[in-house]
């Protein structure tokens, strides 16, 4: 085989629709835009979000609070998940997703203080609670942020 012998596989190709070319290419004249009106024109049609004048939905809805478009995401465990490590053991994001006790880990972890741990462990992550800290060293562990 060829370099010039290649070819795409049969129907894996199509010729583009050559828009406005005369009646007898079933395109021609308006070119499928039907007869003048708004989306007709060149450069014609409207924004996005807007509803023919009406109040669009994004200005309906109240709105509350902030929303930070840069903040990262941390995930949140409890420490009565991190009871599925044994006693002694070195905990960080890996061993979190090795366990399959988060699925992701994008930005870090945060250790929430919902539970009991009772396993002395060292456990590493961006961010505690302060309850969950407590916990920690309360069986003899150590916490720390990385």
């Amino acid at each position: 085989m060829n370099l010039h012998e290649l070819s795409p596989a049969p129907g894996s190709t199509q010729v583009g629709k050559r828009k406005g070319r005369g009646p007898g290419s079933g395109n021609g004249k308006t070119a499928g835009r039907g007869h003048k009106g708004q989306w007709a024109r060149s450069g014609g049609g409207v924004r996005i979000g807007f509803e023919g004048g009406q109040m669009p939905l994004a200005r309906r809805l109240p709105k509350r609070g902030f929303n930070n478009i840069f903040a990262k995401r941390l995930e949140a465990i409890n420490v009565s998940a991190l009871n599925k490590f044994e006693d002694g053991a070195v905990v960080n994001v890996c061993d979190l997703l090795e366990k399959g006790i988060i699925s992701k880990c994008e930005y870090g972890v945060k250790i929430l203080g919902n539970g009991e741990l009772t396993k002395k462990l060292t456990v590493r992550a961006s961010a505690f609670s302060a309850s969950a800290k407590e916990k920690i060293e309360k069986a003899g562990g150590t916490a720390e942020v990385i």
